[in-house]
């Protein structure tokens, strides 16, 4: 890190725009923030120089569902678990995250998010933090996954009531829509200003539709952990999955690591939803950059056991997936192989779609004069060179 240069030149490469990509084009980088994106070679008097020699020139990577890295898991609780996994993700090109909780303990909550408001003042050196997701604890039993069962229960109104007006770095938070008290915790989430997601849920289209309008904007890791087509009494029922789609103006994340979701579901999200609905995210836990083994799914000492093995973490008797090990870049390679997007709509999955879901837009997202300054350099390969977070180089090759 160079932490006295104020100023940048980016140059020399394809740069991704939000609606085109400029062939041969320079991003000038001023005091953290974008002050100007053009075609050709720009004069920028006193600037340090980056030539990105033909590569592409990209917003950073938003993931906006995320649980470790590196070793390390918010669950941990620690300052040191946050910065690790911020800069482990960094060098794979995620220059902003939405640190996510798993099911628990009310106390190791709090914990947790002592700890971000700890870890937020001291984080320099990775991908930055743009507040917490609270993945559960108001799941359906039936659709738990890999969240651990013990910990699972119905919306409390005295126990949200009390982490939201304690707590206002919360920005998203995730439950089943059709537990008792759901509609309630929507309407009081929402009252707050937080996105709230359906997850881990057995409901019905009717359902859904219904807690579309009390707050549940976003399907949260879309297909895993939710329902689709069910039969009752001979009947068919639309699920979960049904809604996702039927409703228009819903948005849909995707871990997109090529294992949770195969390439035809892939092409079927990115026909129907399109690339301006769809989020990629890694869903990530600590054993994301490390090498395949034995690790812990949430709190190193209390978290479930779990195998890495075909790309994945898995439950030890491979009866579910245990959250992804994959990294942003690992995302946009999978749809460039597994789909028909273009690079530049995968690159919108990956930065403007994630800020507007998290109404981050007007800071970062895109390369647009008056942003953040959270640029990448990545080849052909979206093999990272350089991730540059709010002006400042975080890692380089």
């Amino acid at each position: 890190m160079e932490p006295n240069i104020t100023r940048y030149k980016i140059h020399g490469g394809a740069v991704i725009l939000q609606d085109e990509i400029l062939p041969n084009g320079t991003v000038l980088v001023e005091n953290g923030k974008i002050v100007e994106v053009r075609a050709g070679n720009i004069d920028f008097p006193g600037a340090i120089e980056i030539d990105a020699k033909g590569s592409y020139i990209s917003p950073g990577f938003i993931d906006i569902h995320i649980h470790g890295g590196g070793g390390h898991d918010f669950m941990d609780g620690t300052v040191e678990a946050f910065l690790e996994i911020a800069k482990t993700h960094a060098r794979y090109g995620t220059t902003s995250m939405l640190p996510t909780t798993l099911t628990s303990e009310k106390e190791d909550l709090i914990l947790t998010l002592e700890a971000y408001q700890q870890a937020l003042l001291l984080n320099t050196e990775g991908a930055s933090f743009i507040g917490m997701h609270l993945e559960g604890p108001y799941f359906a039993l039936s659709q738990r996954g890999a969240q651990d069962p013990k910990y699972i229960r119905n919306p409390d109104p005295e126990e949200y009531q009390f982490i939201l007006e304690n707590y206002d770095c919360i920005k998203r938070w995730s439950a089943a829509p059709e537990l008792p008290g759901a509609i309630e915790f929507g309407d009081y989430v929402s009252s707050k200003g937080v996105l709230v997601a359906l997850a881990h849920t057995d409901a019905i289209y009717e359902e859904v539709e219904k807690a579309f309008a009390h707050g549940y904007h976003l399907a949260t890791h879309f297909y895993s952990a939710m329902s689709g087509v069910t039969r009752k009494n001979a009947f068919r029922f639309a699920g979960a999955v049904e809604a996702g789609y039927l409703i228009d103006d819903m948005d849909v994340e995707i871990i997109a690591d090529g294992v949770h979701l195969p390439s035809p579901l892939l092409k079927l999200i990115y026909k129907i939803k399109g690339a301006k609905k769809t989020a990629l995210i890694t869903d990530a836990m600590r054993a994301a950059g490390l090498a395949p083994s034995n690790s812990i799914l949430g709190h190193k000492d209390k978290g479930l056991a779990v195998i890495v093995e075909d790309g994945v973490a898995k439950l030890p008797d491979r009866s579910a997936f245990a959250g992804s090990v994959a990294t942003a870049d690992r995302l946009v390679r999978t749809m460039l192989q597994m789909t028909d997007a273009p690079l530049l709509e995968i690159i919108q999955m990956i930065s403007d779609v994630p800020a507007r879901i998290m109404k981050i837009d007007a800071q970062k997202g895109s390369l647009t004069k008056g942003k953040d300054a959270d640029i990448l350099i990545f080849d052909q390969d979206i093999n990272i060179q350089m991730t540059m977070v709010h002006g400042r180089i975080v890692y380089s090759l």
